[in-house]
């Protein structure tokens, strides 16, 4: 990043580097080495038992012999986004005063590319502090449209995402997402509307809705985040946009066989997934 650079605005290369302008300023949070610890700790068990609570999570903790109570726990699982499947399946807080729409996928069957995408936000951790990704997946093929981080939990990152896939891709029939204030918020939904988007959200219940977009996180975290140590926000940039790169165009997904994310999303037509 160049902040005089000739001919490419500090708006054009934090566009093109897939990150806010925000963070390109990006200073550790404001939490204790120690909290960060215990936040890495966290991650690590809750992609393993998704079910636990404060209280769990706590008890777990204190067996591993670290000091940290249940409300220091709490306190750190609600910084991080990290909601247990038992509860609302919303994975940040809502906004009473943000409307929500109903939830348009229920026992619809999702055949083809741009019928529905998704979206959600996941704490990513730095070696000496932690930034927010969201990402943007077309549900049928499981591809990764766009991305964004931020070191802030403002709607801004979420709305270049959006943006950016739909500029690219051109709008999808359904867009899904939980209630977290970023998706309610009538800028993030106006965007949608603009583009003539049916908004389907999860409702009480529903966090498996969740089940894709959360298993790409489980898939990032264990085979790039913890196997690096990020300092910059350049640095977790770069990382992670060469393992979605390696996600979307390399690695076959479950779901379709021998095909890549990229290549089914290439495909007009459905395939019948081959036999394992």
């Amino acid at each position: 990043m160049k902040q005089d650079h000739p001919k490419l605005s500090t708006r054009r290369q934090s566009t093109l580097l897939s990150l806010t302008r925000s963070t390109l300023y990006y200073q550790p949070r404001g939490e204790s080495a120690e909290n960060l610890k215990f936040m890495s700790i966290i991650d690590k068990q809750f992609l393993q038992t998704p079910w636990y609570g404060s209280r769990q999570m706590s008890r777990h903790m204190q067996r591993e012999g670290h000091r940290c109570g249940r409300h220091r726990v709490r306190r750190l699982m609600r910084l991080m986004r990290l909601v247990p499947i038992y509860q609302e399946p919303n994975t940040s807080k809502k906004n009473p005063a943000h409307k929500t729409y109903p939830y348009l996928l229920k026992e619809l069957a999702i055949t083809r590319p741009n019928q529905v995408w998704c979206t959600d936000i996941t704490y990513i951790r730095m070696e000496r502090g932690f930034l927010y990704l969201v990402a943007v997946m077309d549900w049928y093929s499981r591809k990764v449209l766009s991305w964004r981080l931020s070191n802030t939990m403002d709607v801004g990152f979420c709305i270049e995402a959006l943006k950016e896939a739909l500029a690219t891709y051109g709008p999808p029939e359904i867009f899904n997402s939980d209630q977290g204030s970023q998706f309610t918020s009538t800028e993030f939904t106006d965007v949608l509307k603009a583009a003539k988007v049916k908004i389907s959200m999860d409702g009480r219940g529903r966090w498996i809705d969740n089940r894709m977009i959360e298993r790409l996180w489980r898939s990032l975290k264990y085979e790039c985040v913890y196997l690096n140590a990020f300092e910059t926000s350049s640095e977790a940039r770069r990382g992670i946009g060469a393992w979605i790169s390696y996600y979307n165009e390399k690695r076959p997904h479950s779901s379709h066989g021998l095909l890549t994310p990229a290549e089914a999303y290439a495909r007009q037509e459905p395939r019948l997934k081959l036999a394992a």
